[in-house]
């Protein structure tokens, strides 16, 4: 019941609800699903309510916290009296889903549950969630949805289990945007899209599964998004898989924003992409390099420099053009540059994994993601279970244990490093520390910090930012060869420019906030700054840390004699 790539994570701090039409005090049909953050809508809902035809006065949209109690939840499902709850079921919420499935069962066994989304699309027979149901659609909800409720309240029910789902036609659906309230669009990323599926076969991804890709009629897309924007949305996140796949399309886009952030300038927009590493036109270079900083995000997957780990998973890539555009945007755009690395792919080693990584950080993106490999419901990866030794574990995200090419502490110590470089690197509190800690081997390094943070706090979570900083300074005073006084310094400067107003171990009193002494600043605004006011508060951070040239600053610091604070 998904539809296509578009649904995501959300909800977190609180429910929200909506119907298709106006109001009512029950509603026939809930359409929901838990979700892991609140700031992030799901589109795929908001798709099956928008093409649900006359259905949509009886619908009622509900985005779910996860983490809050079963119990709860069920209540305010039940609470609308339906006749049927639809629900959407990912690699995040599968668990937490299926006590949730089993509870409703038990309170309202008149009720009929229908399942959809990636996680039951594909071996459902393994699946207790799906035994459970009445109904589980599998593949795209789009037009499914709605004949499958119709046939559910007035006849003939289906008498299969397992529901196909239709390939819509992109050009006659019913876009959902405006199904976004005016509160999503204050206080929550927008998810888009401008295309479905991907030509490309890479073998960890569903994507693999699509033939190619295909477009929504552009002149409708880009109406609805100036209707979004005219409403005040202002964080579009694009979930096509390859948005620089065709060029036109792409400038087009591109073109639409950045005539609103010329019109608007104290009041710009932040649009995420996704983009191929290694197809990116002059043309499309033109465009990128007028976006204002704070202003563009481009998410691209390296996943693997190694030709031999990309031969095995169908991967196309070419790392040289590849590497040579991400210098390209690092010197001559202002985008966010979030680039993606995956630990324990068939045939990778630690060795060329590390080799990887290093590569990748000297090039200097402003955050490396690491993530482990996973067994997406599916996905052909699967095929290399045998040959490479691939183990998963057996619980969700069925996380990738151990290969035939890095055993299990391998993998366990990779998985420890990527926790503690996003907090020191990636979230970008503490530049000038973090180009200190990559130095000239960024993963060997990385490696050794994690162990050693590990050691010191017993977890990898749940670690006060002042004990972060003190605990990355003293690994530092021992691997850095800077004077103390003048490392304390750089920690200062991060502390202070990170907002906090604690107190590190070395200091004397706290920052103002907590001594009332007056904080000086830690260094001039960052060219541009002022245009950041859309940007996500992690990649403000970057941009005020002036992440990309800390390094070179850290090798300029004057180390001869002692820091004085």
């Amino acid at each position: 019941m998904s539809a296509g790539d578009g649904v995501s994570d959300s909800t977190g701090a609180t429910d929200r609800t909506s119907t298709g039409g106006s109001p009512t005090a029950g509603a026939r049909v809930v359409l929901s699903t838990i979700n892991a953050r609140y700031q992030h809508a799901s589109l795929g809902l908001r798709y099956l309510l928008a093409n649900a035809g006359d259905l949509q006065p009886d619908i009622a949209l509900e985005e779910l916290v996860s983490g809050r109690p079963l119990d709860d939840i069920a209540a305010r499902l039940l609470a609308h009296r339906p006749r049927v709850v639809a629900l959407g079921v990912y690699i995040w919420n599968v668990v937490e889903t299926t006590r949730l499935v089993r509870r409703l069962r038990e309170l309202a066994p008149s009720v009929t549950i229908i399942l959809g989304g990636p996680e039951v699309s594909h071996e459902a027979d393994q699946q207790e969630i799906c035994r459970l149901a009445h109904y589980v659609i599998q593949g795209p909800g789009d037009i499914s949805f709605a004949k499958l409720v119709r046939a559910i309240l007035h006849g003939p029910k289906p008498l299969m289990h397992l529901i196909a789902g239709e390939q819509p036609d992109l050009a006659s659906l019913e876009l959902p945007y405006r199904h976004y309230t005016d509160r999503d669009l204050r206080e929550r990323s927008i998810y888009v899209e401008a295309s479905r599926g991907c030509p490309f076969k890479c073998e960890f991804c569903l994507s693999a599964l699509d033939r190619t890709a295909w477009a929504f009629p552009l002149d409708s897309f880009l109406a609805e998004m100036a209707a979004l924007h005219d409403r005040g949305a202002r964080r579009f996140k694009f979930v096509d898989r390859t948005f620089n796949l065709k060029p036109a399309t792409s400038l087009a886009i591109m073109d639409f924003f950045l005539a609103r952030i010329a019109a608007t300038p104290a009041d710009p927009c932040f649009v995420h992409f996704e983009l191929v590493p290694d197809h990116l036109p002059e043309s499309l270079k033109a465009l990128i390099a007028r976006f204002p900083p704070g202003t563009l995000q481009f998410e691209i997957g390296i996943q693997s420099f190694e030709p031999a780990v990309q031969a095995l998973i169908s991967r196309r890539q070419d790392n040289e053009r590849a590497e040579a555009n991400l210098r390209w945007l690092g010197a001559y755009s202002h985008a966010h540059l979030h680039v993606d690395l995956i630990a324990g792919l068939p045939g990778e080693t630690l060795d060329s994994f590390g080799n990887g990584f290093d590569r990748l950080a000297g090039i200097g993106p402003d955050e490396i993601q690491v993530g482990i490999l996973k067994r997406l419901r599916g996905a052909p990866i699967v095929r290399h279970e045998h040959p490479q030794g691939l183990r998963f574990h057996p619980q969700p995200p069925y996380e990738v244990t151990s290969t035939a090419t890095m055993n299990e502490h391998e993998l366990a110590a990779i998985k420890l490093m990527a926790r503690f470089h996003e907090l020191i690197v990636n979230a970008g509190r503490m530049p000038r520390l973090a180009s200190l800690v990559l130095g000239d081997r960024p993963f060997a390094r990385l490696m050794d910090l994690s162990q050693a943070l590990a050691g010191r706090f017993g977890r990898a979570h749940a670690i006060a930012l002042e004990d972060l900083f003190d605990g990355v300074l003293d690994w530092l005073r021992r691997e850095a060869p800077l004077d103390h006084g003048r490392l304390e310094q750089q920690a200062l400067d991060d502390y202070r420019a990170s907002g906090a107003k604690g107190r590190l171990t070395f200091m004397k009193r706290g920052l103002s906030g907590s001594s009332g002494d007056p904080v000086a600043p830690a260094g001039p605004a960052e060219p541009g700054a002022s245009t950041s006011r859309a940007a996500p508060p992690r990649q403000a951070r970057h941009l005020r840390g002036a992440h990309r040239d800390a390094a070179a600053a850290a090798h300029a610091i004057d180390t001869a004699g002692p820091g004085v604070l």
